[in-house]
């Protein structure tokens, strides 16, 4: 029993994960907009009185936990050929949603709380913004994102070779996984979090109908 209630949160995990990015990239305002956040200005424009885009990075910071149980289970399956590919990404996929999950938590979550001060408060923390637009201090940790990434299109690869994953799905979703590794250019995050349905949602499909053992 445990182990299929287990199943259960896995395959709804792997279905979720992708469309809560998703849904959290397109809550950006201006996101058709490829103008990178270079300055503290930048950034105010971005967060300043915009209730959907900290809903967003909120939706974002939740998936966390989704994402690490879809990537623990895929990484102890029994696979014949690319189990090490599948093992190991696993662990790096891991390592960068905790990462993630900082990432949405101090540059981010804590931004809704400065959106609260009034307005002359509010002008005297441009300093601070600058710091966290340089990643100053240990936020440069958080050039470690591309660690999730990386660890998923490795599990996607041992996948397909064990032939879990049809390999159009795969390649799919392994491009899409590629596409989130940009500079915050929500439309382009928007469409790889989208390919990314391609291969995980059938994934979890197969999770929750037991095939995918």
């Amino acid at each position: 029993m445990v182990e299929t209630f287990w199943a259960r949160i896995v395959g709804v995990s792997l279905i979720v994960f992708p469309l809560m990015l998703l849904a959290g990239f397109l809550m950006h305002p201006n996101i058709l907009s490829f103008k990178m956040t270079k300055s503290a200005t930048e950034l105010i424009a971005k967060f300043h009185h915009q209730r959907k885009f900290h809903a967003g990075h909120l939706i974002v910071f939740a998936a966390v936990p989704f994402i690490i149980a879809a990537m623990v289970y895929l990484a102890g399956l029994p696979l014949e050929r690319g189990r090490l590919w599948v093992f190991f990404g696993g662990i790096v996929g891991v390592i960068g949603a905790v990462i993630l999950a900082g990432d949405k938590g101090a540059l981010c979550i804590v931004l809704s709380s400065f959106d609260s001060l009034p307005e002359k408060d509010f002008s005297m923390i441009t300093p601070a913004l600058s710091a966290i637009v340089a990643r100053k201090g240990l936020l440069v940790i958080f050039y470690l994102l591309p660690l999730l990434p990386l660890g998923a299109a490795a599990q996607l690869v041992g996948l397909i070779m064990d032939g879990r994953l049809n390999p159009v799905m795969g390649i799919a979703t392994i491009v899409g996984l590629i596409l989130l590794n940009n500079p915050d250019l929500e439309v382009i995050s928007s469409v790889g979090s989208l390919l990314m349905c391609v291969g995980y949602i059938p994934l979890g499909l197969s999770v929750l109908k037991g095939t995918l053992q």
